[in-house]
C-alpha cells in the first residue's frame, strides 16, 4: 500500500478562534447544457439534448473554522474527468484561497446530463460544454465563499430501504449470458430481469445521511444529504434533468421553510451496484419523471423531522487529508486487442453499435491509457463528522466497510468525487463477472483497486481522528 501512495497531504485547523466563529456559506450555479450537446457515454448511446426538463446545478458549501477553509461542491452530472476537476480546483484556489486538497467536488450521477469525460467525443458542442464546466463549479464555490456567515452544524440519519436494491444478481445457468467478448461462465448479471434469479450479489446501504447547517438565528441554512442509489431515471430520451437529486434539493428547502440563502443538496453515496429496481418483484411502470419526483419528495419529507431534531454546534474544527494512489489499468492483451480491431472494423457509423462493437471500441480506447493512473482519495473532518470522497462508482459493500470501521461517530462516503475511474468491484465481484467488471473506460482499474482504495479511505479518516 505504501508503494502505491505517491502523495499524502494533511491539513488541520488547530482550533476555532472562539465558539461561534465557525462559518458556512452556500452557493449555486446553473450548468444547463446547450441544445444538441450529446448525452452519449462510453457505453450508452443516448443522442443529443433536445429539451431541458429541469436545470442542472452546482451546489456548494464552504466551511471556515477561523483557521481552515474547506468546500464540498456537488455537480449535477453523470461523471467528471479528474482533469476538469483539477481545473476547477485551480480556479477555486485563485478566487477563494481554498486549496485543492480542501475541496471535494463530486458528480451526482444523474444519467440525464452530458458525460463530462475528456476525450469521450469529437463534438464541438460537447467540448464547449466541458470547457465551461470548471468555471461553473468555481462560480458556485466562489458564491458560497462570499456568503460565509456564522453558523452551527449537526448530523442525523435515517434508513430508507425502499429505494435501494442491488442490481447484480446470481442467476440460474439458463439465464447466464456471454460477456461482450464472447466469454461464458459469468455467474452474475446486472439488471437481470425476473427469471432465474437466485440471490443479490451484494448488500445495499439504506442510510440517508444528513449534515444540517443553521445560521446564527437558528434558522435552516443548508442540508447536505447522502444516499446510495445509482439514480432513479425514468426520464425521456434527450431530456436534461438533475433526477431525484434536484427534486430533493428543492423539496427540503420548501419543507424546512428555508430562505434565499438556504441550499439543499443530495450527494451520491456508494451505489455502483445499487439502483431503485427490485427485480424480485413485478415491474412497476411510471410516467416520465414520475418516479424520480416521488422519490426525491419522499426522501425530503422523511428527512424533515430528522433535521428538525438535530442538535447543532458551533465550536467546530476542520481537517482535511488526501492520498493519491498509483493504480494499474486493466489493459487488453494482444488477443483481445486483435478481436477488438476485427470487431470494430464492422462498425457502420449510420447505425447503433452492437454490444460487442461498443466493447471493441472501449478495448481500443483502453489500450491508449497509461499503464497506471493517479487516483485521488480525499477525507474531510467537520467536527465529529468524517466525509470521504472516492473517484469511482463504488459498490455498497465498500461504503459499508468504511462506515463499519467507526473512525468517526458519523461517516459519509461520497462517490464520483474528484474524478472518474469507473466502477470499483471488489476482487470477489470481479471473479463473479457482470457488466460492472467488463474492461472499458467505465471499468478500467486493476482487480485489487478496491482493496487499496478502501484501505486508504480508512487510513485517512484515522489520521483525521487522531488527537
Amino acid at each position: 500500500m505504501l508503494l502505491r501512495t505517491i502523495l499524502l497531504i494533511l491539513t488541520i485547523g488547530i482550533a476555532s478562534l472562539d465558539a461561534g466563529d465557525f462559518q458556512v456559506g452556500t452557493g449555486k450555479s446553473d450548468i444547463t447544457p446547450q441544445m444538441g450537446v450529446p448525452l452519449d457515454g462510453a457505453i450508452s448511446q443516448n443522442g443529443p439534448v433536445s429539451e431541458i426538463h429541469d436545470a442542472p446545478h452546482v451546489r456548494a458549501l464552504v466551511f471556515d473554522d477561523g483557521e481552515t477553509k474547506a468546500t464540498i461542491a456537488i455537480v449535477d452530472n453523470t461523471m467528471i474527468s479528474a482533469s476538469l476537476i483539477d481545473e476547477a480546483k485551480a480556479l477555486i484556489e485563485t478566487q477563494t484561497g481554498i486549496p485543492g486538497s480542501n475541496s471535494i467536488i463530486a458528480a451526482t450521477h444523474t444519467h440525464s446530463t452530458p458525460r463530462a469525460m475528456v476525450g469521450l467525443l469529437d463534438d464541438i458542442l460537447f467540448n464547449e460544454y466541458l470547457a465551461s464546466l470548471p468555471e461553473g463549479i468555481a462560480a458556485a464555490v466562489n458564491r458560497a465563499n462570499e456568503n460565509l456567515q456564522p453558523a452551527s452544524i449537526g448530523w442525523g440519519s435515517l434508513d430508507v430501504p425502499e429505494y435501494v436494491h442491488n442490481r447484480r444478481w446470481f442467476v440460474e445457468p439458463s439465464e447466464q449470458i456471454a460477456n461482450p467478448f464472447g466469454e461464458e461462465g459469468e455467474r452474475v448479471r446486472m439488471n437481470p430481469g425476473r427469471d432465474g434469479l437466485i440471490d443479490p450479489a451484494g448488500p445495499v446501504d439504506p442510510e440517508v445521511s444528513l449534515l444540517s447547517v443553521q445560521d446564527a438565528s437558528g434558522s435552516p441554512l443548508a442540508v447536505l444529504g447522502n444516499y446510495g442509489v445509482h439514480y432513479i431515471g425514468g426520464t425521456k430520451r434527450g431530456s436534461v434533468s438533475a433526477d431525484y437529486f434536484g427534486v430533493f434539493a428543492e423539496e427540503i428547502k420548501s419543507q424546512l421553510g428555508g430562505g434565499d440563502s438556504f441550499l439543499g443538496i443530495m450527494s451520491n453515496g456508494t451505489s455502483g451496484d445499487v439502483n431503485a429496481v427490485d427485480f424480485s418483484h413485478p415491474r412497476v411502470k411510471y410516467e416520465p419523471f414520475q418516479n424520480l419526483t416521488q422519490v426525491g419528495t419522499d426522501l425530503a419529507s422523511r428527512a424533515k423531522p430528522v433535521v428538525k431534531g438535530i442538535q447543532h454546534k458551533s465550536d467546530i474544527t476542520i481537517a482535511t487529508a488526501e492520498a493519491v494512489l498509483k493504480l494499474k489499468v486493466r489493459k487488453p492483451d494482444a488477443e483481445k486487442l486483435a478481436w477488438a480491431r476485427e470487431t470494430s472494423s464492422t462498425i457502420d457509423a449510420t447505425k447503433r453499435l452492437t454490444r460487442p462493437q461498443v466493447y471493441a471500441r472501449e478495448t481500443i480506447e483502453l489500450e491508449k491509457y497509461p499503464d497506471t493512473l493517479p487516483v485521488r482519495i480525499q477525507a474531510l473532518r467537520i467536527g465529529e463528522i468524517g466525509i470521504v470522497g472516492i473517484p469511482c462508482e463504488v459498490f455498497a459493500e465498500t461504503g459499508l466497510a468504511i462506515k463499519a470501521a467507526k473512525i468517526f461517530p458519523n461517516t459519509m462516503v461520497i462517490e464520483l468525487a474528484n474524478g472518474y475511474y469507473g466502477y470499483l468491484p471488489t476482487p470477489q465481484q470481479h471473479e463473479w463477472g457482470g457488466y460492472e467488471t467488463w474492461p472499458a473506460r467505465s471499468s478500467c482499474l486493476e482487480r485489487d483497486a478496491e482493496t487499496y482504495i478502501r484501505k486508504a479511505a480508512i487510513e485517512l479518516l484515522e489520521q483525521l481522528a487522531a488527537p
